[in-house]
């Protein structure tokens, strides 16, 4: 069986292809910060051993000191934590996906907390690319869609826009991918 229809394999085609442009201010990292203008293309997936702590309707969804980041040229990290590691019971897979040139085909996740219904609130890639083998079935959160989000005891801004879902903290500098003007990048 093909791992993509043949409108994916376009897709995939053309977003590798597409021509990227740098910002002309990128801001210079000081002590302690990384540049997203210093992460690749296609993006790296690196382990965290650093706290990640998703909390939803007074519920700590996720917490893990297992989980990966995946770093990518212009945008801030996104965290993946194991399944083990979420409250799994509170999260319905839905019939929703997206297509990621690099990583593959994403299927999202609503959650439910008590009255509270946050649809698309993360993902998560079941059959990966095989260079992202490590994130397989691993879950990430929009941080923008939850009460808080942490790494490491600090709190996290959401990545610009609503389409992204990087994790901003005080050690990232941009600007970001998903501000507005930024789509050619």
């Amino acid at each position: 069986m093909a791992r993509y229809t043949a409108d994916q394999e376009l897709e995939r085609a053309r977003w590798r292809g597409f021509r990227r442009e740098r910002p002309e201010l990128v801001v210079t990292p000081g002590v302690g910060q990384e540049s997203v203008w210093d992460y690749p293309r296609p993006p790296r997936v690196e382990r965290v051993t650093a706290l990640v702590r998703v909390d939803l309707g007074g519920v700590v969804l996720a917490s893990s000191a297992r989980g990966y980041r995946v770093c990518e040229t212009a945008g801030p990290p996104v965290y993946y934590v194991p399944q083990a590691d979420v409250r799994m019971e509170v999260l319905q897979a839905t019939s929703g996906t997206a297509l990621c040139e690099w990583k593959g085909v994403a299927t999202y996740w609503t959650a439910r907390v008590g009255a509270r219904v946050v649809a698309d609130v993360g993902w998560s890639y079941p059959d990966p690319e095989p260079a992202y083998g490590a994130i397989r079935d691993f879950l990430a959160f929009f941080p923008g869609r939850v009460d808080a989000a942490f790494v490491g005891g600090e709190a996290v801004r959401p990545q610009p826009g609503g389409y992204y879902g990087g994790w901003i903290t005080a050690g990232i500098v941009g600007p970001f991918k998903g501000e507005p003007g930024s789509e050619a990048w």
